[in-house]
């Protein structure tokens, strides 16, 4: 497959579930957001070099909606996939479900979008696979892929410059 192929964006789909244990908690008993983000970057990660099949960066974390606790005790089942591409980045959904693993009952807990960019050996970026979006939420998604990357060189562009 040349470099500008196609996939699904469930091929790059990845789920990953933990149990909130007390030292993943803060002192109310809900897990700490900065472990949540990492579970997050993790999963996303996954999807990115799924899609890509090669290393990838995290580039921006685009949006995160913390939308209830989590609690010790719970699990925390994470979904991510592709579902969209620039030349050299990818876009990947997550979405986090808690579970009350006595009753069952789930709620959304987190959604999120982050963006990564795809690396070569040498570091370099590299061009990555077109996504095809098929059900309609991946298609909601992939239609506005374009404005939102608009929207993040935007806000890049009102940012002081910085240098690494």
């Amino acid at each position: 497959m040349s470099p500008r192929g196609k996939k699904y964006c469930r091929e790059s789909r990845v789920t990953k579930t933990s149990v909130v244990l007390p030292p993943d908690a803060n002192t109310h008993g809900t897990l700490f957001g900065g472990k949540m983000m990492s579970y997050v970057d993790e999963v996303a990660s996954i999807s990115a070099m799924r899609h890509a099949r090669t290393s990838v960066v995290t580039a921006y974390i685009d949006s995160v909606q913390f939308l209830c606790p989590v609690r010790v005790g719970q699990a925390v089942t994470l979904e991510s996939f592709v579902c969209w591409t620039g030349r050299t980045s990818l876009e990947v959904y997550v979405k986090v479900q808690a579970e009350d693993l006595r009753t069952g009952e789930q709620k959304l807990c987190l959604t999120s979008l982050l963006v990564f960019v795809a690396l070569d050996e040498n570091g370099t970026p590299v061009a990555v696979p077109k996504v095809v979006a098929e059900s309609p939420f991946e298609q909601a998604l992939f239609a506005d892929g374009d404005g939102r990357a608009q929207r993040r060189l935007k806000r890049q562009s009102l940012m002081p410059e910085s240098t690494c």
